[in-house]
């Protein structure tokens, strides 16, 4: 399906307070939204997909290998497969994910 509407993608709870839904899945990539409550966090984890993203609204730290900071609406990151990261939403938050290849286990 190339058209999809919000609603029909399922909710996951992936860890407290951070909730996914896949929304495209393609042969060579995907695309998930990701709302996060304040505090909640996706720990310290890494995968061989190459990650891209966009905060849409709300803040957090983005820690990246040895690269932290502090993300606010409209900036983008780049997750290299391989290498560590976390994400704490420092205020309620929803941002977009692109995978590379797409995550089986998102599916």
């Amino acid at each position: 399906m190339t058209l999809v509407q919000h609603e029909s993608s399922k909710p996951v709870e992936m860890f407290p307070g951070v909730i996914r839904r896949t929304m495209t899945d393609g042969e060579r990539m995907m695309l998930v939204e990701v709302r996060m409550d304040a505090g909640a966090m996706v720990p310290l984890h890494t995968h061989p997909h190459e990650q891209t993203g966009y905060l849409a609204s709300g803040s957090g730290r983005f820690r990246i290998g040895d690269d932290e900071g502090e993300l606010t609406p409209g900036d983008c990151w780049l997750v290299p497969g391989g290498v560590s990261h976390e994400f704490t939403a420092t205020e309620g938050c929803v941002f977009v994910d692109v995978f590379s290849p797409p995550r089986d286990e998102y599916r």
